[in-house]
């Protein structure tokens, strides 16, 4: 990715990470879901660059980003992407979010419409990440165990503590059973992980997915996700309120999901909850993409395409 640049911005009320490619189309910032930064797009980017002014963003709490500990809501988040798009991009542009990104770029096309020329949600939890409803999805127990190891890998020099984190760690599977990591792998694993940090001063570095995960954790605030697990995120985004209220163009993307009779929906959202934002806002645009969750990431051939097709239908 020679050709995008990573810059700061100040908003006025904190400094975000993004990264800035050639001015070489229309503009189309990207925003990625929760945990992830910018670089989230390094799949898509080289697709996308010589067609559009790319801007990926690391929202407040992610990556090199000020985290914001206490204030994580979408009006807050809001404020941030509401000052980038007046002040560095300059001019209406294409918003593409996964999961929820894509929950901020609904916010952004139903606050600010004059700064928005079309928005494209990735997999977006409509409906499903709303209060209190929630609760009874899977992504809730994923996020409460998301603070509790942010909290044992930054709180903590336990191997014990975290193993049992570990642990608790269960994938429900579409034939209804549960995949879960062993005991044994548990605690192997954490020996790993606090023997890195001892050699690396706090910071654990581990080859593969699992050192990904942990870099992630590293430059992630944890609180973002306590936010949606105690409610406070939801502060200023009514999902069929936003959707009935957008006027620009909007593109759909629905990945896969299923649902399990203990953890509820595993995804993003189900059938209903598609049906239902293309019944509020009959004239979105709608694509379901065999694929999972982070489309970008896993599919970046056919996210571009979708992407694409999407944004030269207007001049």
């Amino acid at each position: 990715m020679s050709e995008i640049e990573e810059k700061q911005f100040d908003t006025g009320e904190i400094t975000i990470s993004y990264a800035e490619g050639p001015p070489n189309g229309p503009p189309l910032v990207l925003i990625p879901g929760q945990g992830a930064d910018w670089t989230n797009y390094r799949n898509s980017i080289p697709f996308l660059i010589d067609d559009f002014h790319v801007y990926a963003i690391s929202i407040r709490g992610h990556g090199k980003s000020d985290w914001t500990t206490g204030d994580y809501t979408f009006s807050s988040i809001g404020r941030d992407m509401t000052a980038f798009l007046k002040q560095v991009v300059e001019e209406p542009a294409f918003i593409s979010g996964n999961s929820s990104g894509g929950l901020i770029a609904l916010w952004l096309a139903a606050n600010e419409p004059e700064l928005v020329k079309g928005i494209i949600m990735e997999d977006p939890p409509l409906f499903s990440a709303e209060w209190p409803r929630i609760q009874e999805e899977y992504v809730y127990q994923v996020l409460k165990i998301t603070v509790e190891m942010s909290k044992e890998l930054n709180e903590s020099r336990s191997i014990g503590g975290l193993a049992r984190t570990f642990t608790k760690i269960q994938r429900p599977l579409e034939n209804g059973k549960l995949k879960r990591i062993p005991r044994s792998a548990a605690y192997f694993i954490s020996f790993l992980i606090r023997a890195s940090q001892k050699l690396k001063g706090g910071k654990p570095s581990l080859p593969g997915t699992l050192g990904k995960i942990l870099e992630v954790m590293a430059t992630y605030d944890s609180d973002f996700s306590q936010a949606f697990v105690d409610g406070r995120i939801y502060e200023g985004l009514d999902h069929a309120e936003a959707l009935q209220r957008t006027e620009c163009p909007m593109l759909l993307m629905h990945a896969n999901w299923h649902r399990h009779p203990e953890y509820g929906l595993v995804g993003a959202m189900d059938d209903d909850d598609a049906a239902r934002a293309r019944e509020l806002a009959p004239d979105i645009q709608f694509k379901r993409i065999d694929s999972v969750h982070v489309v970008h990431s896993h599919n970046p051939e056919e996210y571009v395409a979708v992407v694409r097709k999407f944004i030269t239908q207007f001049p």
